[in-house]
């Protein structure tokens, strides 16, 4: 069904394929910018990527002012803050963010900050608070999952609340994304997997929001397809440069989806998993995943009945019992994927303690995602839907 109305934007300029790192310098020049501050961590610099990204400077104009690397793994407002001081301090005129969703939020929240001229970050939480360009901003990932890359949203974690801060706009886009799998090859098995069904979840969720329509859908059946066909031939070879340069695509592709569908009910859940107990995000989605399209099935069936043939489910039977049988494939790719590496199946496996569980349900239902869900979702609902994704 078409919408009767809709917006859609990506304008981020993006570059896939083998060596697209090379394009670095050029793509830096073209923005006006010559002077880089890299953010990255610390198990991306002791993989050797950070080398492959100076590399590519010899003989360029351009060059690496200042280099970030300890990002933390659940990005920080102090961290953003560090990012943000050491910017000025290096008198950097871009950012090229060279990680994982951590590094690239952290980037898009520092880059708040410097080009609005003001310490609080939490005063720009919402929706279209930025109201100056930002600095060039060139997003290399090395892990397919977060989408952010190609994605108007930034969640960084906030030490004093102890509370994930939400950012929207227009203006935290990247310029450039760059998508070379020689920058991938080195994401362990669990992560790789984790991260793969954060991207599923992107875009599954994508599928059925309340702001759907035929150009995010496009993306996110795209997006779908490659991750089922590709996202254990990565686990179980993490070398193979075909799959995961399909799994990097699959990921951009249900980031430019959810950036305008936006997401539901499992990701509001999976927020305040790693709001209050410090669960990965990929993890907690991964879990959570076929409990939050269960919950969406009396306003949202047709939907998920449609996800049957992306994710390779029997087509046979109602469009309630295809629904189910696309709950089921999510729940056969989770069950794969922990006899493969280890990736739970339960909050329980997870390390979410049961009794932080109406913790997480209260901290859920104040998440902005919960607003784009087909189903409303109150404190009793989030919490008995935690209790069945638990054991």
């Amino acid at each position: 069904m078409i919408p009767e109305y809709y917006e859609f934007s990506c304008p981020v300029k993006i570059i896939s394929g083998r060596k697209a790192l090379a394009n670095l310098p050029y793509e830096m020049d073209l923005l006006g910018a010559h002077r880089a501050m890299v953010v990255t961590d610390r198990g991306v610099v002791e993989a050797g990527l950070i080398k492959r990204v100076e590399s590519v400077f010899a003989g360029s104009p351009c060059v690496i002012g200042a280099v970030f690397d300890e990002t933390p793994p659940d990005s920080s407002t102090a961290a953003v803050h560090r990012v943000a001081a050491l910017f000025a301090e290096a008198r950097c005129d871009c950012f090229v963010a060279v990680g994982g969703g951590s590094c690239l939020d952290t980037v898009k929240c520092a880059n708040m900050l410097i080009t609005e001229g003001l310490e609080d970050l939490a005063a720009f939480q919402g929706a279209e608070r930025l109201m100056k360009p930002t600095k060039p901003f060139i997003a290399v990932p090395t892990t397919a999952g977060t989408g952010s890359e190609v994605s108007m949203v930034s969640v960084v974690y906030d030490e004093p609340t102890k509370a994930k801060l939400a950012f929207t706009s227009y203006r935290l886009y990247p310029h450039v994304a760059i998508l070379d799998p020689e920058m991938t090859l080195t994401v362990p098995p669990y992560l790789t997997a984790a991260t793969g069904m954060d991207a599923l979840t992107h875009a599954v969720e994508a599928i059925y929001g309340l702001q759907r329509n035929p150009v995010s859908d496009a993306f996110a059946a795209a997006a779908i397809r490659l991750i089922v066909d590709h996202l254990c031939t990565c686990v179980r070879n993490g070398r193979d440069e075909t799959a995961r340069l399909a799994l990097a695509n699959a990921a951009l592709l249900a980031g430019i989806s959810f950036s305008n569908s936006m997401v539901g009910v499992v990701h509001s859940l999976a927020h305040a998993c790693g709001a209050v107990c410090r669960t990965p995000h990929g993890v907690a989605n991964a879990v959570l995943l076929p409990f939050g399209m269960e919950y969406n099935l009396a306003k949202a069936g047709d939907a998920v009945a449609g996800l049957a043939p992306l994710l390779r489910a029997p087509l046979s039977g109602e469009p309630m019992q295809q629904a189910r049988a696309a709950i089921q494939a999510v729940r056969d790719l989770g069950k794969r994927l922990h006899d493969l590496c280890g990736l739970p199946t339960t909050l329980q496996e997870a390390g979410v303690p049961q009794e932080r569980l109406e913790a997480v349900a209260k901290s859920a239902i104040n998440d902005g995602a919960v607003t784009y869900n087909p189903e409303e979702i109150t404190y009793d609902d989030a919490l008995a839907l935690l209790q069945r994704a638990y054991a």
